[in-house]
């Protein structure tokens, strides 16, 4: 995991998150499987999850690290943004647009508008904003301009959201991602809930998480999905080669 100053190596998928083991729960199947596509991608953990109640900063960077490891990131950066303090201001728009132009990301992918965390609120704003912010000409940010073509917003684990614009088939990353996830043993292990993955009563959380995409995988007929949305209608280039059965 690397350190607070933008560094950069272009890719071509980045997750901006609130905290480390945000991007694994949300969007961690859509992470390796872009990556075995030959895709290189990265997590922006906006904090270091100090003010958790689990874990201390040391502990939760290497278990960031394994988790890395194991979704097969090219790169994992940390912004340095205060935990359980994040606020989308135009100091840390900055600091966010550097990284941004640092990574130069085609498809970025942010937390859902509304949550339970206020960290989470804030992240997918300060997000979409540092997105914008980096691809002013003469924005006071480091490095060069650029803007990512895609912005996706994760549904996963939301009761309130609308149906998904699309969803990935993570069928066979599942297991990787359950494996990242358990990575930050200091925050999951001997867990029944988490944040916002409610449900299930004593079921043990790896069997909630399954089944919340497992339920997304139903929408496109596939064991497990993960879930999307934008703003933006998607393009459909061959009407015929439409997949997802109707009927």
């Amino acid at each position: 995991m690397e350190g607070t100053e933008p560094q950069n190596g272009q890719v071509d998928l980045l997750a901006i998150v609130a905290h480390p083991d945000d991007a694994e729960l949300l969007v961690g199947g859509t992470l390796a499987r872009a990556a075995d596509q030959g895709h290189r991608t990265a997590v922006l953990d906006l904090t270091g999850g100090e003010s958790g109640s689990w874990g201390d900063p040391g502990t939760r960077g290497e278990e960031a690290r394994r988790a890395a490891h194991i979704l097969g990131l090219a790169v994992r950066h940390s912004a340095g943004l205060p935990d359980g303090a994040l606020e989308n201001t135009s100091s840390a728009r900055a600091i966010v647009a550097g990284h941004i132009r640092a990574l130069r990301p085609r498809v970025v992918l942010l937390h859902w508008l509304e949550a339970r965390h206020p960290d989470h609120r804030a992240a997918a704003r300060l997000g979409y904003d540092a997105c914008f912010m980096a691809g002013l000409r003469n924005a006071a940010v480091a490095g060069e301009p650029h803007r990512p073509h895609k912005i996706a917003y994760a549904l996963t684990y939301r009761e309130d959201a609308p149906k998904p614009t699309f969803v990935v088939d993570i069928t066979d990353q599942m297991e990787r991602k359950i494996d990242a996830i358990f990575a930050f043993g200091t925050q999951f292990e001997g867990k029944t809930a988490m944040g916002e993955v409610f449900g299930g009563g004593e079921r043990p959380l790896r069997e909630q998480i399954r089944a919340h995409h497992a339920h997304y995988g139903s929408m496109i007929r596939r064991p497990y999905g993960e879930p999307f949305w934008t703003t933006e209608t998607m393009l459909v280039d061959d009407v015929v080669a439409l997949q997802v059965v109707s009927i």
